[in-house]
């Protein structure tokens, strides 16, 4: 299908708790979204936040045939809102990472047979060998996990080969679970069989075309016969796309875990964070760490040191220097993924672990410095360098406080911007579907560079290398010391 300027793309994010859709222009301006929540929307899954936990609390699943039925609902509620499917010269979308789908012999057949004046969820009820599949938040795989680093050398060896060691939520580990617990399930799953990796295809670049929308949804929805469908990636590429990101740039997500990705070339493998190939040059890769201790912790000193208020937090945090007079303190409420420690941990400009500081302005600006050294030490483990042209991209609920992002510029010596534009993983989604079909002829940066640029939050100060370059080594030293004592 040729692309002209009245061509529209589509975005779908397959989210924890709801399904979203976006429809872009030529010129990616958003013409239309809609969502679907799985919660209130599909009451009669019964799922909280979009899941069902178990009783043993480490398995999470998802009612398969719920997405299923959201997609139908999403489908609809665009068509009422007046989206002409005909004009749709691409989609592409995105889902909650780690999540898998068993679908039951028998399957394909089934999908090529589907009839136009039934719903989806009506013709796949019996589509699937799993009805109740596992999301990212399953931990319930734990042996799974330590099997396959044992069969490859390690955790490090399994990181160098794949991007990550094993972790419970993956789906390599979750097949291998369901191999081993549920064998009928396993036996009658049609992309899954002892030779996995026939069965699950060849990998391909996230940008790839991989054909023509199928005939149902051209008949039901009046979707063109030449409207092509562009690969599916996870949420955080989504994001990474839908944010724009550039060579020199880092991504930093403020939410109840803080994330932190960017792009890079030649990655260093580090245990504990995740390497994936970017999803916009088949050349390059996408680097990700996530911070459990985000949000909740910030808010958690807020509470004892400010009263509760962000106001009085953020002057108690104006009235400190930077450097906090050489105070430094890291604060882990729940058991952290980098590093792996749990604790609250200070010490004083004299280099000596105390049990408290002396006032409470040292503590607010502690931990907000605390977790930016931290960012900033683990992108440049990483074999990321600061320059002169990185930006940081700020997103999340803690990008609206100015004076945070102060800190966050200060630490990283780089101009901070926000991004007007929400929902960068389902934009994400709808960039790519464009870009499948462009790739060849126009580089993502140049088919994105009429968007929005970021809005600039601040800059950082002129003192900022000289105040934290030798407190991202003394970081260094300080976990070494605390992993140590572990």
């Amino acid at each position: 299908m040729s692309t002209c300027d009245e061509s529209t793309y589509l975005g779908f994010d397959f989210s924890t708790q709801q399904l979203k859709a976006v429809v872009v222009n030529n010129n990616l301006n958003i013409l239309q979204e809609t969502v679907v929540q799985y919660d209130s929307d599909l009451p009669e899954f019964r799922t909280t936040s979009g899941v069902t936990v178990h009783k043993d609390g480490h398995t999470v699943t998802v009612p398969v045939l719920m997405l299923v039925k959201a997609l139908d609902i999403l489908l609809d509620r665009l068509k009422i809102a007046g989206v002409d499917f005909s004009k749709v010269a691409a989609l592409s979308g995105t889902a909650q990472q780690h999540g898998s789908v068993y679908w039951q012999k028998g399957a394909y057949e089934k999908l090529q047979s589907l009839q136009p004046n039934r719903f989806l969820h009506d013709q796949l009820r019996n589509a699937f060998s799993l009805a109740d599949s596992p999301t990212w938040q399953d931990s319930s795989t734990r042996m799974q996990c330590q099997e396959l680093e044992n069969v490859v050398g390690g955790p490090q060896k399994l990181a160098e080969i794949t991007g990550s060691r094993a972790y419970e939520r993956f789906t390599g580990p979750q097949i291998m679970n369901m191999y081993q617990t549920k064998r009928a399930v396993y036996n009658n799953t049609e992309a899954v069989a002892p030779d996995v990796e026939a069965k699950l295809g060849t990998p391909v670049p996230s940008y790839t075309n991989i054909g023509p929308v199928s005939k149902f949804y051209v008949e039901r929805f009046g979707f063109n016969p030449e409207c092509r469908v562009i690969a599916f990636t996870g949420d955080n590429p989504a994001s990474l796309i839908g944010m724009c990101l550039k060579k020199d740039d880092i991504a930093v997500s403020l939410g109840t875990s803080d994330t932190l990705f960017l792009c890079l070339s030649q990655p260093k493998v580090i245990l504990d964070g995740h390497i994936l190939s970017s999803p916009v040059d088949k050349d390059a890769y996408m680097v990700l760490l996530c911070f459990k201790n985000g949000s909740l912790t910030r808010e958690r000193i807020r509470d004892t040191c400010a009263e509760g208020s962000w106001k009085l937090f953020n002057e108690l945090l104006n009235s400190t220097p930077r450097g906090d007079f050489g105070n430094m303190g890291l604060y882990y409420d729940t058991q952290e993924i980098i590093p792996f420690v749990k604790g609250d941990y200070r010490r004083n400009k004299a280099n000596v672990e105390v049990p408290r500081f002396s006032g409470k302005e040292i503590e607010v600006r502690a931990v907000v410095e605390g977790q930016f050294l931290a960012k900033r030490a683990h992108a440049e483990d990483l074999g990321f360098t600061l320059s002169k042209n990185t930006r940081i991209l700020a997103t999340g609920g803690a990008s609206n406080n100015l004076d945070i992002l102060q800190v966050l510029a200060d630490v990283f010596n780089s101009s901070v911007y926000t991004l007007e534009a929400s929902n960068s993983a389902m934009l994400g989604a709808a960039y790519q579907a464009k870009y499948g079909l462009m790739h060849q002829d126009i580089s993502f940066a140049d088919m994105t560079q009429n968007l929005p640029a970021p809005r600039l939050a601040c800059t950082p100060s002129k003192d900022a290398t000289e105040i934290y370059t030798p407190m991202v080594e003394r970081y260094r030293a300080f976990i070494k010391t605390i992993t140590n004592q572990g």
